[in-house]
């Protein structure tokens, strides 16, 4: 078996591109057999295949099954789970392999002339004629975006109408440009919301998944085609939702993706929050060119340069995921949503000149991330065409959803400490009534609070470790400007009076003029 395997590898193994090919060496594969043994050697190195694709283990481990049984594959959930990636890392397990140059459908220099295209299937020998090029793993991903307008000139091709003008007659198999599937050959093909495509549509996908071709009844054309066909949709109930022929299921294995866990989304949100990286243009500056006088603008400039306490990204994410249970909304928020209110929620406390994020930053940037990324109950929405009622109404039940948030959140952190209530209360009522301009100067005389703030303080190298974050979970007030300090230590005692307030033990009344407490809708 072993000698088997080494074998194979040597078949498939990635050519340096800088190096003269020597296709005497070398035996083409089904692409489907390369991603089998690219997954085989990660198994048997001890490696996730797919890395790439936080939690949902279960997903992983069919979609697995399936690449190793060389099937094709349908992926289900709704928006935002992570399937298009997920067809993504796939494709990045693909060799370096050589194709014709120039060939727009990537054809192998050693297949037989019937698999080639009609340009290369001219020449005597298309590999001396056009010569060789690579195509690697990233390059061998095509994706074809399923929507109501999606037809065979989308999925397969269309005509050249500039050859038909020079003489060229409009059977001629030459005149026909290849797109997506053709554009995709030798590679992975993801047919992102097949579900969306029209159904009489659908059925150009039968040969291709049966007998590995694409057949041009109009050319009498057969043309051989080489791929790994991934289908993503949505569950029936949503929008734009087509009928999937039961040949074409019948030819895919169904595989769910289902939202990932508190945990793991919150190290989504972390890992793919904004960030201004410094190649982006491969220079060390972005220099506009227009005026002599125009500066230099530093990447070093544009990074952000604030502080977002774990509890705030909790209270963000748990806001986020309590939209996909509440009675009011008919649809929740994908993984987007919580990415999309935490990068929001720093630019609010770049928009105040702020240094730390607080509950109040965070209702701004859930308000804006989640308004078109939920959906509420129908009878909730009926404003007779006035949109700012809309917003209105979703900003509210947003800010009555994180009221939630942040109690569960805050019962969380200060579940298991124990402290004398009576004067925990007495402290509480006194520091909200008192002068909190030198907040780090007075926290010595409210040993109780100073307990909670410990307790928070005490989690985050626990938080920051399991959520692999930046400084935004890892910052230490002992290390920083005081005025940093007093902004941080305001931040944590803003959750400690929600937590008074949602304990009964102070007045809203009396906090609100200070900190920010969520509203909650009145019925």
């Amino acid at each position: 078996m072993g000698s088997r395997f080494n074998e194979v590898k040597n078949r498939i193994r990635s050519p340096n591109p800088s190096e003269k090919l020597n296709l005497d060496n070398y035996e083409p594969m089904p692409v489907r057999y390369q991603l089998r043994y690219s997954i085989l050697d990660k198994i048997r190195k001890g490696e996730d295949p797919l890395p790439d694709i936080d939690g949902r283990e279960k997903t992983k481990r069919d979609v697995t099954r399936a690449v190793l049984s060389c099937s094709h594959i349908y992926l289900v959930s709704r928006e935002g789970t992570g399937k298009t990636r997920l067809a993504e890392s796939l494709a990045e397990l693909l060799p370096s392999v050589p194709k014709i140059k120039d060939c727009p459908y990537n054809d192998d220099p050693k297949w037989p002339k019937y698999c080639l295209c009609p340009r290369c299937r001219e020449a005597e020998n298309p590999a001396e004629e056009y010569g060789i090029e690579h195509i690697v793993g990233k390059e061998r991903y095509s994706r074809i975006q399923g929507n109501e307008y999606t037809n065979e000139a989308k999925i397969l091709g269309l005509k050249d109408i500039q050859a038909i003008a020079h003489g060229e007659s409009p059977t001629d198999p030459k005149i026909f440009m290849g797109t997506g599937i053709l554009r995709g050959n030798r590679g992975i093909v993801c047919i992102d919301e097949l579900p969306a495509i029209p159904t009489k549509v659908q059925v150009l996908f039968h040969p291709i998944l049966q007998e590995n071709k694409i057949i041009l009844e109009e050319y009498n054309w057969s043309q051989p085609i080489d791929v790994c066909f991934i289908a993503t949709g949505n569950p029936s109930g949503f929008a734009h939702v087509n009928r999937i022929p039961e040949p074409l299921l019948d030819r895919l294995e169904l595989i769910h993706m289902d939202m990932p866990e508190e945990n793991i989304e919150k190290q989504i949100m972390f890992k793919e929050k904004f960030e201004v990286f410094h190649n982006y243009f491969n220079n060390s500056h972005y220099n506009v060119q227009s005026h002599s006088d125009t500066p230099k603008i530093h990447y070093e400039q544009l990074r952000r340069n604030i502080v977002v306490p774990w509890w705030i990204a909790d209270v963000i994410n748990k806001t986020a995921r309590y939209t996909r249970k509440c009675p009011n909304v008919d649809k929740g928020t994908s993984i987007r949503g919580p990415i999309k209110a935490f990068d929001h929620t720093c630019s609010n406390v770049e928009i105040r000149k702020g240094y730390v994020a607080k509950l109040r930053d965070a209702c701004y940037g859930l308000k804006l991330a989640l308004r078109g990324r939920i959906k509420l109950r129908s009878d909730l929405i009926d404003f007779e065409g006035k949109p700012q009622e809309y917003f209105k109404k979703n900003d509210q039940i947003i800010e009555d959803i994180m009221w939630h948030a942040i109690k569960d959140s805050t019962h969380s952190m200060f579940k298991d400490l124990e402290h004398d209530i009576q004067t925990f209360n007495n402290e509480l009522n006194l520091l909200i009534l008192g002068d909190m301009t030198n907040l780090s100067d007075s926290l010595p005389h409210y040993p109780e609070i100073v307990k909670m703030m410990l307790k928070l303080r005490t989690i985050t190298p626990q938080k920051a470790c399991q959520y692999e974050a930046t400084k935004a979970l890892t910052f230490n007030p002992d290390n920083h400007d005081k005025k940093i300090v007093d902004a941080y230590n305001l931040s944590a005692l803003e959750m400690i009076v929600n937590f008074g307030i949602h304990k009964g033990m102070i007045k809203e009344a009396l906090s609100i003029h200070r900190f920010f407490i969520p509203r909650r809708i009145t019925k």
